[in-house]
């Protein structure tokens, strides 16, 4: 068994000297664009250093990043990007920590069958009326100190979480599936997802106030339940990717989601993985994640629309597929490779996405002509082993504050910068919180309402 190339060092490595695009990387090795390069690298905290302790999703608030791990989850202090610090590592395993906040408010998503809701929890039986999983609430107003405040159990637990800011309170739509016969919570059929209330005056108070079925008609064969769901609450827009198919929901009222578009691509999407909004609310970009996660997609075999993104225009409320998207670039059998969790970067009048393709790297792409998306700039490593595939690579990338961040599964945490005149306008967008699900606006809509008030 080949041992995993060292993660533990503060420095990134050194990328290889004008790499060719179709290049295969060796173990140990990186490579990127000229306008995109590596600026820190921080290991995954000592708690989770095992390989089965991934790191998952991320949020930002002030100059903190959170990062979940199917451990717990670790604060960083950024602000200075070339120099993150490790604030804190909280251990707490229920995969997988999907993670997002709220002001004084953390939210953690477990999706695995646990023997109770603490964080002493080990892996429970799913036919047992005892176990639990479901949503997990801390408070960080110390950020030094974060506490454990609340559990709320959903159906099929939580997969992922969505928050949407409502007035005195912050709704969870919870998104979970894979229903089973012999789950005691999680019998199908399960075509809906959860709502959780969280009073922000009293948030202990947390509760679910809906389960609304999604499918009444029936999903297209593997939907059962939704992966992902992102919102946009300023257009009153949320696009949901279910598995078998994709939506858009009207959350007008967002304790009452109503599903008023849905579209299906049976002839090379997989599994609806994610969804991202431009910043007009005109286009989505629904996600494929052929293989789970675990396969190497990126390889000849495949097509270059499978394990692809797929770009869709929003036209008087309906889905036109536009184009697919996927990294022009081979990777090895020993690299788990496709489309996987982005932002927007916040430039003005153009589309322009970061996006991880776990160890095929992390991607900008342009998609303002939706029928045209072109690759601006790109960073990977080599694989983690040549002899066998291991679970690694970007899981989220994202852009906050000027930098680009990445939760790197086995590699940590790590701060890119990108430095091009295209996307010169995004320095000037701050945002004092950043939840990837939580799309917010980076400029005027032109010809959609905006919500008043």
């Amino acid at each position: 068994m080949a041992s995993l190339p060292s993660a533990a060092v503060s420095a990134p490595s050194a990328p290889l000297a004008a790499a060719a695009m179709d290049e295969i990387l060796e173990p140990g090795e990186s490579a990127s664009t000229d306008n995109l390069s590596l600026i820190a690298n921080l290991p995954k905290p000592e708690a989770f250093a095992a390989q089965g302790a991934y790191n998952s999703d991320f949020a930002f608030q002030g100059n903190h990043a959170f990062v979940g791990n199917y451990n717990g989850f670790s604060i960083y202090d950024i602000k200075n990007p070339k120099k993150p610090k490790l604030v804190n590592t909280v251990v707490c395993p229920g995969s997988q920590n999907d993670i997002t906040v709220h002001g004084d408010l953390l939210f953690l998503s477990t999706d695995s069958v646990r023997s109770d809701d603490s964080c002493d929890s080990t892996a429970g039986q799913a036919s047992n009326p005892t176990m639990w999983e479901g949503m997990k609430i801390w408070d960080i107003s110390d950020i030094n100190n974060p506490q454990y405040i609340k559990s709320v159990q959903t159906a099929c637990g939580s997969h992922t979480h969505t928050l949407v800011p409502d007035g005195d309170s912050v709704l969870i739509y919870v998104s979970s599936y894979s229903p089973s016969v012999n789950n005691y919570y999680c019998k199908p059929p399960h075509d809906a997802i959860s709502i959780i209330d969280v009073p922000l005056d009293n948030p202990t108070e947390a509760a679910v106030i809906d389960v609304p079925v999604l499918f009444p008609d029936g999903g297209y064969t593997n939907t059962s339940g939704c992966h992902d769901i992102t919102v946009y609450p300023e257009l009153d827009i949320a696009a949901g990717a279910c598995m078998g198919d994709g939506i858009l929901m009207d959350i007008s009222d967002p304790r009452e989601p109503v599903v008023t578009e849905r579209v299906r691509d049976e002839a090379n999407f997989a599994f609806w993985h994610s969804a991202t909004f431009n910043n007009d609310g005109t286009k989505v970009v629904f996600t494929d994640e052929l293989g789970g996660g675990g396969g190497a997609i990126c390889r000849p075999a495949y097509r270059d629309n499978q394990g692809a993104n797929g770009i869709y225009d929003i036209v008087d409320g309906q889905l036109e597929f536009a184009s697919y998207y996927k990294i022009p670039r081979e990777n090895t059998d020993t690299e788990n490779c496709v489309a996987h969790n982005g932002t927007l970067i916040p430039v003005k009048g153009k589309d322009i996405m970061v996006q991880s393709w776990y160890q095929g790297g992390i991607s900008v792409f342009d998609f303002t002509d939706s029928k045209n998306p072109t690759e601006l700039a790109w960073f990977d490593r080599g694989p983690l082993s040549a002899e066998r595939l291991i679970l690694g690579g970007s899981w989220s990338s994202g852009w906050y504050n000027g930098h680009i961040y990445s939760s790197d599964i086995q590699q940590g945490f790590d701060v890119l910068q990108m430095k091009d005149s295209r996307i010169a306008s995004a320095n000037g967008a701050k945002y004092k919180e950043f939840n990837a699900q939580t799309q917010p606006s980076y400029q005027d809509a032109p010809g959609l309402a905006k919500k008043k008030g």
